[in-house]
């Protein structure tokens, strides 16, 4: 690698690591190219050189992997609580899920960030737990309704910081989310 691909790649790298914390610290719409750029210690065109505009800045800072387990290699029974228990564990860990959560909130290119990413994962993931000949549009239904659990926890823990929630130890979490969230995921339909 020469070195101003090592260049590039650390002055990308700085410009998400700043980008991730602005668009924490103040939201989607009160951040800015040049705040962001200042944070990170260079000029705001460089900023607009690497990602063009705050759109496209903010969904490559809000681009990550939900790393979700294999649901379909668990015990079927266990399958809720093991997607509660990631899901904590994985808002624990990753403020830029916490940044598309409270952006996702209020801006409209945010919420659609977060939909294409839970959509495109958490689908696959359910899909693997079911038939090849389950209808889509039910597919879809049940990952919409995992994810009100998982987000509902997360928006009331991480961001209202509601105090029995925020204060909630993770095994009384998924103790209390895994029944209903497998109940979505390999229940039956109701009638």
């Amino acid at each position: 690698m020469s070195a101003g691909a090592r260049r590039s790649d650390r002055t990308r790298s700085a410009i998400l690591a700043a980008a991730r914390e602005r668009f924490a610290a103040d939201g989607y719409d009160r951040a800015t190219i040049r705040a962001i750029a200042a944070d990170a210690g260079i000029d705001p065109s460089m900023v607009m050189r690497y990602y063009g505009n705050k759109e496209r800045l903010f969904a490559a800072a809000a681009e990550f992997d939900l790393r979700l387990p294999d649901l379909a290699a668990m015990p079927r029974e266990r399958v809720g609580e093991a997607l509660v228990a990631h899901f904590t564990d994985r808002w624990d860990d990753d403020e830029s899920l916490q940044l598309l959560l409270r952006t996702g909130a209020t801006n409209a290119a945010a919420a659609e960030r977060m939909r294409v990413i839970f959509a495109g994962q958490l689908i696959p993931a359910i899909a693997a737990l079911h038939p090849a000949d389950i209808p889509a549009e039910l597919l879809a239904r049940r990952a919409g309704l995992a994810a009100t659990q998982v987000l509902g926890m997360a928006l009331c823990r991480y961001v209202l910081e509601l105090p029995p929630v925020a204060a909630m130890d993770r095994e009384t979490m998924v103790g209390w989310l895994g029944p209903t969230v497998q109940r979505y995921l390999v229940g039956p339909e109701p009638s």
